[in-house]
């Protein structure tokens, strides 16, 4: 990608786990190839995807027991951790977080752009849900935590010199909860790899299923799915596991089947095949919507955040107005008044060299802005190609 900045570290929360986020480190190592990656604890066994990286660098927390795969126990020390790193060899660092290590403290030499997943959701947007979990008595005995989690958060809130949000829901959240500006850039999806051919005899194939793709979770709405299907007695194919698994189950009717895990080629099979994929609940971005477009497959969508701002309603899937609508949406479904390629094309807008030209852009343009707020800062190290 021609020239980059020479002096840049990345930050994330913890290395232990696969998901969105960490496409979006992968996304920004091919950037900066020679940034080294900072992060709570870590974790070879569970996140061999960061074996790519030069070093992967852990706090103190990673001597701790079971830390590096229960980062849970310790709330208090990973917030110490992180504001024990030093960063004074950096003429950038770019912390990637939907919780503590924006808390990086770092010189006025350094700039500090926050890639936002999400102000921290146990303590702000979804708090009320997350504490509801602990019942009456673990919500008493977990308030003075609490309220010195969320103090800390809003204090590290203001350590960035700016923010990009992964999606305008982020955004607006980060204005609500933290009081601060942000530029949106969407994080990269694999569209090349939902949308390329291919075939796999399948005996669902021909049975015109919906499908699910996800976690068997509350918030994931995976029961309410379960329960309409066994009222509509149509063909739902479900991919994921979770701690709902055996309950949905013993519950389902014999026409939804559970698929577990799936190779990815198989995944590719499912999406490219399904009437409508069904995504019901709120996502901060949601990479299943996308995915699913890639592949050509209209979108059932509940009409909240991040779906609300990938799919199309009316041309690449339906937005519901409420999960009421559901069972409505479904019957009078008709996938052939969708253009399977206009959903293709559609989803092209969230690839990955989409996302390094945008993030190229807002961290220029936020680096820049310092530099005229604050004249004695060095310059850009390098140009961008």
């Amino acid at each position: 990608m021609g020239d980059l900045p020479s002096r840049i570290a990345l930050v994330y929360d913890r290395v232990n786990k696969w998901g969105g986020a960490e496409r979006v480190l992968l996304a920004l190592h091919e950037m900066f190839p020679g940034a080294p990656l900072y992060t709570a604890v870590y974790n070879p066994a569970t996140a061999g995807w960061a074996k790519v990286f030069s070093q992967v660098i852990p706090t103190f927390l990673q001597k701790f027991p079971f830390a590096k795969s229960n980062h849970e126990l310790y709330p208090w020390l990973t917030l110490i951790a992180f504001e024990t790193l030093k960063f004074d060899d950096y003429d950038i660092v770019i912390s990637v977080t939907s919780a503590d290590a924006k808390g990086i403290i770092t010189k006025p030499g350094t700039f500090h752009l926050c890639y936002c997943l999400t102000p921290t959701r146990y303590l702000w947007s979804h708090s009320e849900s997350y504490r509801n979990e602990l019942g009456v008595v673990g919500k008493v005995l977990t308030t003075p935590l609490f309220n010195y989690l969320k103090s800390w958060d809003l204090i590290a809130s203001r350590r960035p010199d700016a923010y990009v949000a992964i999606s305008k829901t982020v955004q607006s959240r980060i204005k609500k909860y933290y009081r601060l500006d942000s530029q949106v850039v969407y994080p990269p999806v694999d569209v090349e790899l939902f949308s390329q051919p291919i075939t796999m005899n399948h005996e669902l194939i021909t049975n015109n299923f919906f499908l699910y793709v996800g976690r068997l979770v509350a918030y994931k709405q995976a029961q309410l799915l379960v329960e309409t299907f066994n009222d509509l007695k149509l063909p739902l194919a479900i991919i994921g596991t979770g701690s709902l698994e055996s309950k949905l189950k013993a519950m389902a009717a014999p026409n939804i089947r559970f698929l577990g895990q799936v190779a990815e080629t198989e995944l590719l099979v499912y999406y490219q095949h399904a009437r409508a994929v069904l995504f019901i609940h709120e996502e901060d971005f949601g990479l299943v919507p996308v995915e699913a477009q890639a592949a050509g497959t209209p979108v059932i969508a509940l009409n909240r955040g991040g779906a609300s701002e990938t799919v199309i309603h009316g041309q690449t899937g339906l937005l519901l107005d409420s999960v009421l609508d559901l069972k409505n949406a479904i019957l009078n479904f008709d996938p052939t008044q969708f253009d399977r390629e206009f959903i293709k094309s559609h989803a092209q807008k969230f690839a990955k060299d989409r996302f390094k030209r945008e993030f190229e852009r807002a961290l220029v343009r936020a680096y820049s802005g310092r530099r005229r707020r604050h004249p004695a800062v060095a310059p850009f190290p390098r140009k961008f190609s």
